[in-house]
């Protein structure tokens, strides 16, 4: 039986009339299934937002929440790399004027104060409904070289710990991960255990029709998920 704080999770978007998860809420869905994710807190002034700041360390990412603005950062609702209170609090009011504006409809939920994971290797962690296989997690190199190489490996859940490490085997710049031309060695162990939450994950939660984690910063030791997406 599943945490029934997962499962509020899914009746506020239901209640709300929403076929996505906000990026904290798919944040908090991964925490809550043990996942390595950034720091967060939400802001709805620009004093809750230099509190938030101060709280979780500087540099800091700010990001809108908004049920009108998925495409964040083409309505100029993120700002990334601000490193100090100050910062923060032009941030936060930049980022509300540049969301009035440019989409004069949106209603503001708030500002996402979120810790800014340190550069690393880049996976991506995702998932699709497949009609004839049924839901299947995804697993490859993130950031621009999903687009580029589209070097990922698949599986269909539920997923045992050898068909997690198998998935990075298969992909053909492993060696990436095994610390090639001086890229930092990936922590092996914390990504096959992110695939087998995310698979317990998806398992568990009927309600998730796509998710996408894009980038996981994977570190020698640990990663962060910086960006989670989920459709319902």
């Amino acid at each position: 039986m599943r945490d029934p704080k997962i499962t509020k999770i899914f009746e506020v978007a239901k209640a709300e009339e929403r076929n996505f998860l906000f990026e904290h809420e798919a944040k908090q869905l991964c925490n809550l299934y043990g996942m390595p994710i950034t720091a967060i807190e939400i802001a709805k002034t620009e004093e809750e937002a230099a509190k938030a700041a101060n709280k979780i360390g500087y540099p800091i990412v700010l990001k809108i929440i908004s049920p009108q603005v998925l495409h964040k950062s083409d309505a100029g609702g993120v700002l990334i790399g601000l490193n100090d209170e100050k910062a923060v609090r032009s941030g936060y009011n930049t980022i509300i004027t540049n969301i009035k504006k440019n989409v004069p409809t949106a209603t503001i939920e708030g500002i996402l104060v979120q810790e800014m994971a340190p550069k690393s290797t880049e996976v991506i962690i995702g998932s699709t409904n497949d009609p004839t296989f049924g839901m299947t997690i995804m697993f490859g190199l993130g950031g621009i070289f999903v687009e580029i190489l589209k070097d990922v490996s698949f599986r269909i859940v539920p997923i045992t710990k050898i068909d997690a490490e198998e998935m990075i085997e298969e992909i053909k710049a492993k060696k990436i991960l095994e610390g090639a031309r001086g890229m930092p060695k990936a922590d092996k162990e914390t990504i096959v255990n992110t695939l087998l939450a995310t698979s317990k994950m998806l398992v568990e939660c009927p309600e998730i029709k796509e998710l996408d984690m894009n980038p996981v910063l994977v570190y020698e030791k640990g990663a962060r998920i910086v960006d989670a997406r989920v459709i319902l």
